[in-house]
């Protein structure tokens, strides 16, 4: 697989699509902390956006935006910036055929979601990503995501049989093809700046396809197709980390989520993932996750 199928397999995201919202006249709507990721998307009309604890003013989102808020922070919607607010539980507590109503409805209506993750790895995800992903024009730039909207707006308002699941998967198709469209929207930083980088993203793609390999800079330097000067400075100066540094955690997370998902022995693990001794590999995964492999696996079964 590619290197974001890798991190969202292992990430294992589920969903929980929440209420559509349809709003009228002026509003405004105060949600709370979050867990996860929430994922938005707006069919009809405008509304402003804020995220507690971001100095930035407030974003416009306009039809056929999607947006992805990653801190979990509280924020608020409103249809403008002096439009008093009510808390959210107010309304979508009353939602109806998994439609939330504002004021009637009848001039804004949104679709949202919220993806939640296994484990202790979010934050490969996370932390790759601004408080705020904002994507415009999504619906028109991308013929799978726009098609996956007007779908899952039909299930959230029809409940046809089998509604939950259709919906759980369309709304991960939509995560998928937001987060392609903000890689192609400009530089970004982190493991996933490095896939919209094409010779980065190549280096990226053989490290995941191999991590068990004895990689070298020279090597990675040839996939990348670039000297090894240029390509150590480009992939650290991006990514954050040297390459080997980012194998070394990628080979940890795959290990971690074996520990907690079979009954391999660590010895076996640690093969699998390009160590010859268990002495090593304990040693490196102490390092990286702070607690032996052991200890990982006994918490995970706790």
């Amino acid at each position: 697989m590619d290197p974001l199928s890798d991190v969202l397999s292992l990430l294992r995201p589920k969903t929980a699509i929440s209420a559509g919202l349809d709003a009228g006249g002026e509003w405004g709507i105060q949600f709370s902390a979050h867990q996860g990721i929430k994922f938005n998307t707006v069919v009809q009309g405008t509304c402003w956006v804020s995220v507690e604890g971001e100095v930035d003013a407030p974003l416009r989102i306009e039809a056929g935006d999607c947006f992805l808020l990653t801190r979990g922070r509280p924020f608020v919607f409103a249809s403008d910036g002096a439009a008093a607010t009510i808390d959210s539980a107010t309304i979508y507590d009353k939602a109806a055929d998994g439609i939330a109503t504002c004021n009637g409805g009848g001039d804004f209506f949104l679709i949202g979601g919220r993806f939640s993750f296994e484990g202790d790895h979010a934050g490969l995800l996370f932390n790759a990503l601004p408080p705020i992903v904002h994507v415009r024009d999504a619906s028109n730039q991308a013929a799978v995501l726009r098609w996956s909207l007007e779908q899952l707006a039909m299930e959230l308002k029809q409940g046809s049989p089998g509604g939950a699941l259709m919906a759980d998967y369309l709304a991960q198709i939509m995560l998928l093809q937001v987060l392609r469209l903000w890689l192609a929207s400009g530089n970004h930083s982190g493991w996933l700046g490095a896939l919209a980088d094409h010779r980065l993203s190549r280096a990226l793609s053989a490290l995941h396809a191999e991590p068990e390999r004895r990689w070298t800079l020279a090597d990675l330097a040839g996939v990348a197709g670039m000297s090894r000067t240029t390509f150590a400075e480009r992939f650290r100066n991006v990514v954050g980390q040297t390459p080997l540094d980012y194998l070394a955690v990628w080979r940890m997370r795959l290990a971690a989520d074996r520990l907690q998902r079979s009954c391999e022995s660590v010895a076996t693990i640690g093969f699998s993932v390009g160590y010859e001794s268990e002495a090593a590999f304990s040693t490196a995964f102490r390092r990286v996750m702070g607690r032996t492999p052991t200890q990982y696996r006994r918490a995970g079964f706790s």
